[in-house]
């Protein structure tokens, strides 16, 4: 199955549906993203569409494939047609996108000592959870 997303106003995602690979198939057996979305376009009668790869994230393909536009589209992403990738949401005002991955960053590393944090926006820190 291949993955698509629906790409509405301001390059959000609003929908990401799934199509047969033999939909995306040319003449010569070729699977081909522009089959996938005049499909999509037929079906649903919207035309903006871009393939997304579930096995693609921080531009690293699970199965050591080709990784494609950086991150699994999500309801929410933005579609950055400079950098051909999709973008989560920001989840702090304070974090940094990583130009590589086209994934937020923190400002400052986690702790990598086994104990668990929470993102602390307003001291811009991580704090260690009571449990």
């Amino acid at each position: 199955m291949a993955s698509f997303a629906k790409i509405g106003l301001n390059s959000k995602v609003i929908e990401v549906l799934s199509v047969h690979n033999n939909e995306l198939k040319d003449s010569n057996g070729i699977e081909q993203e522009a089959n996938g979305i005049d499909f999509l376009t037929k079906l649903t009668g919207y035309p903006v569409w871009k393939q997304t790869s579930y096995n693609t994230h921080g531009g690293v393909h699970n199965n050591n494939g080709t990784p494609l536009r950086k991150n699994h589209a999500g309801i929410g992403y933005t579609y950055d047609e400079d950098r051909d990738a999709f973008i989560p949401k920001k989840p702090f005002n304070s974090w940094i996108l990583n130009e590589d991955t086209c994934l937020w960053n923190p400002p400052v590393a986690k702790p990598n000592d086994g104990k668990k944090y929470n993102w602390n926006e307003t001291t811009k820190n991580w704090d260690l959870q009571n449990i």
